[in-house]
């Protein structure tokens, strides 16, 4: 442990079980002396076991819905009183797809569920921002990070809409964190982590295959829930000041690479 975040406060969305990036990162920040509020939708948390994380951290839960901007200005607005200042961090790892877990084609989409998930997986990213911006509730230098996936550029047949809204996160990031930038000397990045199995990935179509394929054409492998927090921390510290408006991968090389030997061989031995 280096004591990066001692002295840091912020809010961590999304954190549903121990398989969640959220979690690893809640448990990381804590270790790295970080304290922070926890929150998550309703619904979530009755799925979930974050009481559990809590406890071990020490932290408080207040229930937002982060389409709701009454839900997240009550939760800013309670966060720094019961933080005691401004926020320094801010995660965002929330994804929802009704159109993934109905097993809808994206050539026969739902486009009220498909409405639905970008509100919640995108739009979203853009409300936290905006109540964080105009109750400005963030420190200087503070930094701001949401979790979002390769298939933002490339094609994932069975991502489906999820794809879309992974876009949509990450100019979101961009055109908003100019903003926090220019205004308030406050960072915004995405990281587009390796397919990682969480609750949420695993409702995905053929999700099994997606990570075996990444990780047999990655250098170095599939990065870990727990890989994707340590890189959280790192953005979250003081050591990328000058970090802003980044979609950063965080694959194991995967981004870059056209074919590997290990994918390579498969295709031999089937010929």
């Amino acid at each position: 442990m280096y004591n990066l975040l001692k002295g840091k406060k912020g809010i961590i969305f999304g954190a549903l079980d121990a398989n969640s990036i959220a979690w690893k990162t809640a448990e990381r920040v804590h270790e790295e002396g970080g304290t922070f509020v926890l929150t998550n939708a309703p619904v979530a948390m009755r799925m979930g076991e974050i009481n559990k994380l809590a406890e071990k951290t020490g932290s408080q839960i207040i229930p937002a819905d982060a389409t709701s901007e009454e839900d997240l200005q009550n939760l800013v607005e309670k966060s720094t009183e019961i933080l005691g200042g401004k926020i320094d961090f801010v995660l965002h790892s929330i994804g929802m797809s009704i159109n993934v877990r109905k097993g809808k084609h994206y050539t026969d989409q739902n486009y009220a569920w498909t409405q639905k998930g970008t509100d919640v997986s995108a739009m979203s990213f853009h409300k936290v921002m905006q109540t964080l911006y105009k109750a400005d509730a963030m420190n200087e230098w503070g930094s701001i990070v949401a979790l979002s996936y390769m298939a933002a550029q490339r094609v994932f047949p069975d991502y489906n809409d999820m794809a879309d809204n992974k876009a949509y996160l990450e100019s979101i990031a961009r055109s908003f964190g100019y903003f926090f930038g220019r205004d308030k000397k406050v960072r915004v990045n995405t990281i587009s982590q390796s397919p990682t199995p969480t609750t949420a990935g695993s409702g995905v179509k053929g999700f099994d295959g997606f990570i075996a394929y990444a990780d047999k054409m990655s250098p170095l492998g599939n990065a870990t829930a727990l890989d994707c927090a340590n890189y959280t921390v790192s953005l979250f510290s003081d050591l990328t000041k000058r970090v802003t408006l980044q979609n950063l991968f965080h694959d194991g090389g995967f981004s870059n690479m056209g074919i590997s030997d290990a994918v390579m061989d498969t295709f031999m031995k089937e010929d």
